[in-house]
C-alpha cells in the first residue's frame, strides 16, 4: 500500500520525535533503529525511506533539538527570564529527573565524542547558539560576557550530569543547590 506524501511527512516527524526522546533517555548507542521504529509505530524497513543511516538520524536530531528557538523560555516557563531564572530552572530536580525531554548536552555530551563528524558539527553549532543566547543575559563587555556564558554553560551541564550520576539523592540535591547558588550570582 502506497503512502501519501502527507503520511510520509507525518511518519518522518514521528520518527524524529521518538528518536529525540529515546536518544536523550538511552544514549545514541543505547537504542537501535528497530526499537525507534517500533516506538514510533512503524516498521523497521521503513526507516531507510526517511534516513540513510542511524548516524544521519542522530545528526538531524541533534541539529533539530539544539536549533530550536526559545529554549530559555521553554526551560523557565517565562517570557523574559533572568540569568538567575535560567540557572535555577536548569539545575532543578524536575530537569534532573527528565533526561528524555531535557538538555541534550547533559544527556548526550559524552556520547557525541564517539559520533561521526555530522553529529559533532550539529552539537558544536547548537552549543555556539546557546552560548550566544546565554551571554545576552549577562552584564558587562562582550568578551567578559562570553567567557562567563561559556563557564556557566560548562558548569550547568557538569552539575546536571553529576546530579544524575550519583546514587545518593541527598548528594544529588546538594550538587544542584551548590551549583545553582554559585552560578546564579555570576
Amino acid at each position: 500500500m502506497r503512502v501519501t506524501r502527507e503520511q510520509a511527512a507525518a511518519h518522518r516527524e514521528k520518527i524524529l520525535e521518538v528518536a529525540g526522546t529515546l536518544f536523550r533517555e538511552r544514549g545514541f548507542d543505547g537504542i537501535g533503529v528497530a526499537d525507534i521504529m517500533k516506538e514510533a509505530g512503524l516498521t523497521h524497513g521503513g526507516f531507510y525511506g526517511h534516513f540513510a543511516s542511524k548516524e544521519d538520524l542522530a545528526a538531524e536530531i541533534t541539529a533539530r533539538v539544539l536549533g530550536r528557538e526559545g529554549w530559555l523560555e521553554r526551560l523557565t516557563d517565562t517570557a523574559n527570564p533572568s540569568f538567575a531564572d535560567v540557572v535555577r530552572k536548569y539545575l532543578s530536580p524536575r530537569h534532573r529527573e527528565d533526561a528524555a525531554n531535557g538538555c541534550l548536552f547533559a544527556a548526550l555530551g559524552s556520547d557525541v565524542v564517539r559520533q561521526p563528524r555530522s553529529v559533532r558539527r550539529a552539537f558544536t553549532d547548537g552549543l555556539r547558539r546557546r552560548i550566544r543566547v546565554l551571554q545576552e543575559l549577562l552584564p558587562g563587555r562582550m568578551a567578559a560576557r562570553r567567557q562567563k556564558a561559556l563557564a556557566t554553560m560548562a558548569g550547568l551541564i557538569g552539575a546536571l550530569i553529576l546530579s544524575r550520576a550519583v546514587d545518593d539523592p541527598q548528594l544529588s540535591d546538594e550538587i544542584l543547590q551548590a551549583a545553582a547558588s554559585t552560578f546564579a550570582r555570576i
